[in-house]
Order: structure tokens, then sequence, then C-alpha cells
């Protein structure tokens, strides 16, 4: 008999998050991320984009 209000509340909640306008600074979470620093790591150049190295 209790899972009315619990329900009612998740509802509410789930609208809240669904209608809400969130802004979001693309610039400041890659920097948290660390995204541009780690790049090179998590996708090491492929043999096309390393001829043109080697060729100078």
């Amino acid at each position: 008999m209790g899972r009315g209000r619990a329900k009612a509340k998740q509802t509410k909640v789930a609208r809240q998050l669904k209608y809400t306008h969130h802004t979001i600074d693309y610039d400041r979470l890659r920097e948290e991320l660390g995204a541009d620093s780690h790049r090179e790591e998590m996708y090491p150049s492929t043999t096309s984009e390393q001829e043109p190295e080697r060729a100078q």
C-alpha cells in the first residue's frame, strides 16, 4: 500500500528530468574528462595516417 507515494514521487522526478532544459558546458566537460590529452592514447594513428609522415 505504501508503493503509491513512492511511484508518484518517481514519476514527478522523471517528468522534471525529461522536461527541464539542461545547459551543458561541453568545453568544461571535455577538460574534466581529459579528452584532449588522452585522444592519441585512446585512438592510435592508423597506417594511412602514418604514411605521409614517413615520406617526409
